[in-house]
């Protein structure tokens, strides 16, 4: 009897235990389960470069590297960059070449400047044949054809030339527009005759300038072509619109150089006492063209001798030195700059000089004329 009370006691037991340890495990295993429910409540973080991880910061710190910006994006410096074509000339002028940018010193109104690009090699050329068709050229005519073949004949391939004829202000004519057909510009050539008229140079002049301007620009506006002027004429300007010194002044605005050859010789050589002769004032106005845009000019005494002047020309276009300086004066106010270019002498001091342009119009930064107004009265409606 005493066992089987006994064993009823251990069986209770055993069945409490096991009822116990059902129970927590059951309660284990729903904890267990509820865990992936709770995570996935919590928000993904979004990743970025350079994240640095804190425990709940009150200030999000500002990264100590600026944004680069897009490989696509161009930045653009608004900076003038002056080009020169600078030819260099002994003692009996003949050309000079082999010299090296340390060689060159620049000043622009007596302050020096860096010369940021500078270059010996051969520069393609814009150029334009202003030739005076007037009946004054009319003995020559046939050799100023001869030796505008010539100067076109030795044109590069990058070259191009326009071929402009001259009369008086009613005919200023392009016979053949900007090309570097050498077949195109003979032809133009041999369309030339000469007719009466009053020989118009300085509106010639200033009408070939614009043009060769504004061709360079509407091409490339950033490249280094050479642009020049060779003028044949017997240098005498009887009926022009426009006057020297707007010529001049616009001469002073843009890049361009200016080979003149003149025949004088059959000008009047007499003066009076308050105006120069014809022949000077013809030989003053193409000296100052020549001089003050860094060209060359000739005094033929015979048409025979124009074929040895078209070569020089060809010859003075390609040995020249292209040099580039960024002005320190930045501001741009319209005012004229004096430019002086000096070169080293050479072996036995041998004295070199350099022929360019004598100076440049500052940028202006102003795009629209000024205009009137009317002030408001006080007290008016």
């Amino acid at each position: 009897m005493m066992k089987k009370r006994n064993t009823n006691i251990l069986l209770a037991v055993l069945c409490l235990t096991l009822t116990t340890a059902f129970y927590n495990f059951s309660t284990a295993e729903a904890q267990t389960t509820q865990l992936p429910n709770r995570a996935r409540q919590v928000p993904t973080p979004t990743v970025t470069p350079k994240t640095i991880v804190s425990p709940a910061p009150s200030v999000i710190p500002k990264p100590s590297v600026s944004p680069t910006p897009e490989e696509d994006e161009v930045i653009k410096i608004d900076t003038e960059l002056v080009n020169l074509n600078v030819r260099v000339v002994d003692r009996s002028n003949r050309s000079i070449g082999n010299l090296r940018q340390e060689d060159f010193k620049i000043y622009e109104d007596t302050v020096a400047q860096p010369i940021e690009f500078f270059t010996k090699s051969e520069v393609p050329t814009n150029y334009s044949l202003v030739i005076d068709n007037s009946n004054s050229l009319r003995p020559q005519i046939e050799k100023v054809i001869e030796a505008g073949k010539i100067i076109i004949n030795s044109n590069l391939p990058g070259d191009e030339t326009s071929i402009i004829r001259f009369v008086s202000s009613e005919k200023i004519e392009i016979l053949r527009d900007f090309t570097n057909s050498k077949n195109e510009l003979n032809d133009a050539l041999d369309e030339l005759y000469t007719e009466g008229g009053q020989t118009a140079i300085i509106d010639a002049m200033y009408l070939a300038a614009e043009k060769v301007n504004e061709y360079e620009k509407s091409v490339n506006p950033n490249d280094r072509k050479r642009r020049a002027l060779i003028l044949v004429s017997d240098g005498e300007d009887r009926d022009s619109f426009y006057k020297e010194k707007q010529l001049f002044d616009l001469l002073k605005e843009i890049d361009v150089q200016i080979y003149a050859i003149g025949f004088i010789g059959d000008l009047d050589k007499e003066s009076s006492f308050i105006s120069k002769s014809p022949q000077g004032k013809a030989k003053s106005l193409l000296e100052r063209l020549a001089s003050e845009t860094g060209g060359k000019v000739y005094f033929p005494t015979d048409s025979s001798e124009l074929n040895a002047i078209a070569a020089d020309i060809s010859r003075e276009l390609r040995t020249q030195y292209s040099i580039g300086y960024i002005p320190t004066n930045e501001k741009k106010d319209g005012s004229f700059r004096n430019i002086k270019v000096t070169v080293t002498d050479g072996a036995n001091k041998q004295k070199r000089i350099a022929v360019t342009r004598t100076g440049r119009t500052a940028n202006n930064d102003r795009t629209t004329p000024p205009t009137l107004t009317m002030p408001v009265q006080k007290g008016k409606n």
